[in-house]
């Protein structure tokens, strides 16, 4: 799983709403803005994704999947696929944990190596999107502002991420990887701000399984 960090100071994030709400304003807000605007006034979120892998040297494609996720900045996220089988993703903002239910198999990373320089960091993280990136502005489609960013870092691995902003949420996530292959992630019911359970950014390794340290 590939799929964030504070943008913007309280004065851009102001100047933003102020242009959004003015009536017959003729620009709409940039990528980039939304970004900023999403970052600084979204400290948590929740909602519900798709999934689909194509292209690159891969035999078949595979399954989409779907799901649900939450996340609290800076680092602490749950990435829950229900469909077509479950997979657990949980940063508690220190480590990450990936369980497969199928292999009995649970993966520990820390969190500054799982998510670093991944698509997560501009989501889910904290800090300066342009420390770790380079961002382009790209034209409009499909109703959505877009921009582009590509890791500044050799081993990220990936190529670039494309993200699709609408009412300064992220709503669709396009990420072209090292393989050739283009991951779609289509996020929707974002509610932003809600309470979230303390412990759904917690994970216990159920008996029995695998424990690998990365």
């Amino acid at each position: 799983m590939r799929v964030l960090r504070n943008l913007a100071a309280a004065a851009m994030t102001g100047a933003i709403a102020a242009a959004l709400c003015m009536p017959g304003m003729a620009r709409a807000a940039t990528a980039q803005e939304q970004l900023h605007a999403f970052v600084t006034s979204v400290t948590a979120a929740s909602g519900s994704f798709t999934q689909a892998t194509s292209g690159g040297q891969a035999s078949q494609p595979r399954p989409p999947q779907s799901g649900t996720f939450s996340f609290q900045r800076p680092g602490k996220f749950r990435w829950a696929v229900q469909k077509p089988y479950e997979q657990l993703i949980v940063s508690d903002g220190k480590q990450v944990y990936q369980y497969d239910p199928d292999l009995a198999q649970v993966t520990v990373r820390k969190v500054d190596q799982a998510i670093g320089t991944s698509p997560a960091a501009i989501l889910f993280g904290s800090g300066s999107l342009e420390q770790s990136f380079d961002v382009s502005a790209l034209p409009a489609k499909d109703g959505l502002e877009w921009l582009r960013a590509k890791p500044r870092s050799t081993d990220a691995g990936f190529s670039r991420v494309d993200i699709g902003f609408r009412n300064n949420e992220p709503v669709r996530i396009e990420l072209l990887d090292a393989f050739g292959q283009t991951t779609r992630v289509d996020l929707s019911n974002i509610v932003p701000n809600p309470r979230i359970d303390a412990q759904d950014f917690q994970f216990t390794p159920p008996k029995g399984v695998d424990v690998v340290h990365m």
